[in-house]
């Protein structure tokens, strides 16, 4: 990589639907249901037992998704049942490190449904529930997800650029950013991006090395700039293994 901006195909929010698009090159289907319903021979749930409406289901595939500074949404803990007619309830956002937010995910076919209030309603649970077990399914999925590690001279890269909308995400894992720490010492400092949803960058910053810190800072704003699913344009570090916001003082 050693740092060059490429853009990454990923997929695109569809504006007031509260869905992600993930895959836009299914066949269509077919015009006539009832050979639909003999070629699918898949069993199918009783909508009761759906995630969207069963958390025993939901709780083994929520996951959990970074979102820029700002994000609208509610953080849950003061529900309140929707009026009738009053479209989709309000996205469930918690707030996450160095200002951006948190907000929980269901995959499905062809889009990932965004958790809301409706669906809190629905299971019965509280929104503390839903992020232990979305950071739960995370993990589970990240002890799997191997790293790309670039080295050039003094300079290392890692980055995780799955596209599976968990890349990102991975941040909020505390051995993740304690591995990173480790896999890059002795760097003097460790720089992170979270540019958008596919992707997290880390680098492990030499004292003295303006040039490499500006390059990490400069790929990080671009590949923001370009994402289908931006996340943040700045730079991030681990201190003490959190994270924070890199200031505009920063001395190398």
């Amino acid at each position: 990589m050693l740092l060059t901006a490429a853009a990454a195909d990923a997929p695109e929010v569809t504006p007031g639907c509260y869905m992600y698009k993930v895959d836009q090159s299914r066949p269509a289907s077919p015009a006539n249901p009832e050979v639909s319903l003999e070629q699918d021979p898949a069993p199918r749930l009783a909508p009761s037992l759906a995630p969207e409406h069963d958390w025993s289901a939901a709780s083994r595939l929520v996951r959990p998704a970074l979102r820029p500074i700002g994000t609208a949404g509610t953080d849950g803990h003061d529900l309140r049942v929707p009026a009738a007619n009053a479209g989709p309830g309000k996205p469930i956002v918690k707030a996450g490190p160095a200002g951006l937010s948190i907000l929980y995910v269901l995959p499905g076919p062809g889009f990932d449904v965004i958790v809301s209030v409706d669906h809190l309603l629905a299971w019965g649970v509280g929104p503390d529930q839903v992020h232990a077990a979305a950071i739960s399914n995370l993990g589970s999925w990240s002890k799997g997800a191997s790293w790309v590690d670039e080295m050039e001279g003094h300079r290392r890269v890692v980055w995780s650029d799955w596209g599976e909308g968990l890349d990102a995400a991975r941040i909020l894992l505390e051995e993740v950013r304690s591995q990173l720490v480790l896999d890059l010492a002795p760097a003097h400092r460790i720089l992170v991006g979270l540019p958008e949803r596919d992707l997290l960058v880390a680098a492990g910053l030499a004292e003295g090395d303006v040039e490499f810190a500006s390059m990490f800072a400069d790929y990080v704003a671009d590949r923001a700039r370009a994402a289908d699913e931006p996340i943040d344009a700045r730079t991030f570090e681990l201190v003490e293994g959190e994270l924070l916001e890199v200031g505009a003082s920063f001395e190398v």
